[in-house]
């Protein structure tokens, strides 16, 4: 295929579990998307955390049932991967420039418009928070609203600066080793299911695990240095206008970040969910945790969860304000005791 500057699709394509693979250059480097449903549907799009793609971050929330009925009975799905970090990618080449996260956002509306999509709802885990949440910012017209998990926005602490540092020095030296595994999982997941010498790890981090052996060095080096180099974007919070959903779990390391960023929006637009006993990857460690908040967020925007016997083809996007009262502590937690809410969605 000859070379242009314009996005174009590789014509490989791949089917998994239903969903089909599409490799589309933009201007800085290929990305892959996998994409689910009904295209006629509006559109959800989705980016995971740092070494990680759409099967070790969503695959959890999708493979539950409920959460998969909700999100597939209203949206098509286009899981959007960093690039290098798909099933099978080969090494990026070292001559080429490592890309910004600013590039990484400008690389999403290349996606959107190679697709024809117009205004997109987006679900983002910590590192792929930040990038949909810049994204956001610079193409406000473009996302109805945000569900971010364990998201960041401010520049890295030093503390977080030296971790990263070590990680990147462990990728270039020794590749995804034993060491470099265990400093990611601590990142993901809380320490009830990593386990220890008396508990065994669950199986969630067993397929994690095994997935980040398939990770090339190169391509997570160049995603974790775009991280870690990444500016401070609290000031352009208060001008996000779209409704922001976050989860966070009570154990990630990111914690406090999440409740710094929930503080920084605008109150009217924004809902903060904490889940207990669960690390950064809710989508993961706790998805049924995300259920009934987003079902509420959702019907901000008219969109439900089919019924048994509903064969509505699609659910319109008319954002109209949520009420505080679904929202309440009450409504969300009756049935998930490991939520503890902080609202301040209000007209």
């Amino acid at each position: 295929m000859p070379e242009s500057n314009d996005s174009v699709s590789v014509d490989m394509e791949k089917i998994y579990l239903g969903g089909k693979e599409h490799h589309i250059r933009t201007g800085c480097g290929s990305v892959s998307v996998i994409v689910y449903g009904d295209h006629d549907k509006p559109a959800l799009i989705t980016y995971p955390d740092l070494a990680l793609n759409y099967m070790s971050c969503f695959q959890g929330l999708f493979f539950c049932p409920e959460a998969a009925s909700l999100l597939l009975h209203n949206f098509c799905i286009y899981h959007i991967t960093p690039p290098g970090h798909e099933l099978g990618a080969a090494a990026i080449c070292s001559d080429d420039p490592v890309p910004s996260v600013e590039d990484l956002a400008d690389q999403i509306i290349e996606v959107l418009n190679y697709f024809g999509l117009g205004a997109v709802m987006c679900m983002g885990v910590t590192a792929g928070a930040y990038i949909l949440t810049l994204f956001a910012m610079k193409y406000r017209e473009r996302v109805l609203g945000l569900i971010l998990v364990s998201p960041l926005c401010k520049a890295p602490s030093w503390t977080e600066w030296f971790y990263n540092k070590v990680m990147s020095n462990l990728l270039y030296f020794y590749g995804m080793c034993g060491v470099l595994k265990e400093c990611l999982l601590q990142r993901y997941f809380s320490k009830e299911v990593r386990g220890n010498v008396e508990v065994p790890e669950s199986e969630i981090v067993q397929a994690c695990r095994k997935l980040l052996d398939e990770r090339k060095r190169t391509n997570v080096l160049r995603f974790l240095e775009a991280i870690n180099q990444r500016p401070d974007i609290t000031e352009g919070l208060k001008r996000l206008k779209c409704r922001t959903l976050i989860f966070v779990g009570d154990s990630s390391p990111f914690h406090s970040d999440a409740l710094y960023m929930t503080s920084k929006l605008d109150r009217r637009f924004s809902a903060l969910v904490e889940v207990q006993a669960c690390g950064s990857m809710v989508t993961e460690e706790q998805p049924h945790a995300m259920l009934i908040p987003m079902e509420y967020f959702f019907m901000g925007y008219g969109l439900y969860r089919p019924t048994q016997f509903s064969d509505s083809p699609r659910s319109p996007l008319s954002p109209s304000c949520i009420s505080p009262e679904l929202l309440s502590p009450e409504s969300m937690g009756l049935k998930l005791k490991p939520i503890k809410t902080r609202v301040s969605l209000q007209v």
